[in-house]
């Protein structure tokens, strides 16, 4: 982990600010920030990857169709 380093704040039209050094660059375009007591926590917003959002899905609990009935074999059909 990274230890501390001086900064300081400055004004951004009505919006407090400051500049993260390069060691602290956080790799995501969006961030969550909040506020727990004296200190502010920023959270890198990550795009989740597909497996990662199939995962948080729920299980479907119903049966599907059966779409192949009535339909002949594969067997059945000629070329």
């Amino acid at each position: 982990m990274n230890t501390g380093r001086h900064v300081r704040f400055f004004r951004n039209g009505r919006n407090q600010a400051l500049r993260i050094p390069r060691e602290f660059e956080l790799d995501a375009e969006e961030a969550i920030i909040r506020r727990e007591d004296d200190r502010l926590v920023i959270e890198p917003i990550r795009k989740n990857g597909l497996l990662a959002t199939l995962s948080t899905l729920h299980t479907l609990d119903e049966d599907f169709p059966d779409i192949d009935k009535g339909m002949p074999s594969l067997d059945d059909i000629e070329l």
